[in-house]
């Protein structure tokens, strides 16, 4: 396995990493906060969260595995160089756990709090089993041969497509709303800050390695960044730029506050 070239850039490469880690780990909080204040998560698309919990435990999956398993890394080295250095680091473990529980606690507060009428897509939770069934069927085909490294990449290539899909659900729906009230933009600005220091973590080694391995040899890690920092740019242009200090449009009135309308209106006539 590789090592350090120069202290300087192996300590940059730390800072980087755990800026990384605070910022996408902090991004969690304020949702999760906004929920508990407002004991409410209209606004909050179902659809984002559900497929998010799926994304983060795939990619704790390829992390972790990658990252304490000397089986799977002795493969890693012998497909891309024992002169190279594994694409994971502490901090990635550590985000991936950390994420895998936050989501949980959202999802939590979704079947807890005022949801509005909102609910889970079928497509969602269909492509939620056909991910899982799929990583399943995996499993079994990497078994005979001990394939690991080729069955975590399939987990790393799970998180990268539910990565590419589970913004678009929240997106459409500000759109449709004409508002982002309820989903929070301090989430939005640290996860554009974890991800830009999550690329010049990796641009430090590439420099420190002399050479890009780390990009290709782990392109979930690289996709996952750039995804993200596209969203995050789309819902600030939708907070800050088309929907500011907009009230929602609703979207759905649940059955009971329809009748309580309903119940007002009629005592008010008489």
């Amino acid at each position: 396995m590789a090592e350090w070239n120069s202290i300087p850039l192996e300590i940059t490469y730390e800072v980087l990493g755990w800026v990384a880690f605070f910022s996408w780990s902090i991004s969690f909080y304020p949702q999760v906060i906004l929920n508990f204040r407002r004991k409410s998560v209209v606004g909050l698309n179902f659809d984002f969260v559900v497929l998010n919990l799926t994304k983060h435990s795939s990619y704790l999956i390829y992390n972790a595995t990658l990252y304490f398993s000397s089986a799977v890394q002795k493969q890693y080295f012998e497909k891309y160089g024992f002169g190279e250095m594994i694409p994971v680091a502490a901090n990635d473990v550590a985000f991936s756990t950390h994420a895998v529980i936050l989501t949980a606690i959202t999802l939590l507060q979704i079947a807890i709090y005022e949801r509005g009428g909102q609910t889970v897509s079928k497509i969602s939770l269909g492509t939620v089993s056909v991910v899982w069934l799929a990583a399943g069927v995996c499993f079994f085909i990497a078994l005979p041969n001990h394939s690991w490294l080729w069955l975590i990449g399939v987990f790393n290539s799970i998180q990268v497509f539910m990565t590419l899909i589970k913004y678009i659900p929240q997106a459409f729906m500000n759109f449709n709303r004409k508002s982002t009230d309820g989903f929070s933009i301090g989430n939005i600005l640290l996860d554009f800050l974890g991800g830009i220091a999550n690329y010049a973590q990796m641009t430090v080694q590439s420099i420190d390695q002399n050479s890009w391995v780390n990009f290709y040899g782990n392109i979930g890690k690289t996709l996952l960044s750039l995804i993200s920092i596209f969203f995050d740019l789309l819902f600030m242009v939708q907070h800050y730029l088309l929907y500011p200090d907009r009230r929602p449009v609703p979207l759905k009135i649940s059955k009971e506050k329809e009748a309580l309308i309903n119940e007002k209106e009629s005592e008010e006539n008489v």
